[in-house]
């Protein structure tokens, strides 16, 4: 039962970070703006970006499609942390860690 709720909470947490995030760069807010263009990635590819990021929230809610938005939202949250690796940025790295380990851990508990 406890790991029931958890994963409800977790998947809850997913989607409204996917969601939120997601629209943050497909929107084209400054901050994400400044963020992705000092790795070259500019307004059309946010916005692409953006869009991959809240179809996968939007797939995590569907149990067909559940694995498959958890390891699409895993492989963008895991190119940032690349990102940011490549500039040495070990606290952006840090701070995205969380989320990587959110869908690794919804995979986890929802499959058995």
């Amino acid at each position: 039962m406890a790991i029931k709720i958890i994963s409800a909470i977790l998947l809850l947490v997913a989607v409204f970070m996917g969601l939120k995030q997601g629209w943050a760069m497909f929107s084209g807010k400054p901050e994400m703006l400044d963020m992705f263009s000092k790795w070259n990635v500019n307004k059309t590819g946010l916005a692409i970006n953006g869009a991959i990021t809240m179809l996968s929230a939007l797939l995590l809610l569907h149990p067909k499609t559940f694995v498959w938005g958890n390891f699409l939202m895993a492989a963008g949250i895991l190119l940032i942390m690349c990102f940011h690796l490549m500039d040495r940025d070990l606290k952006g790295f840090a701070i995205e860690l969380p989320f990587l380990l959110i869908n690794f851990m919804l995979i986890t508990c929802t499959t058995h």
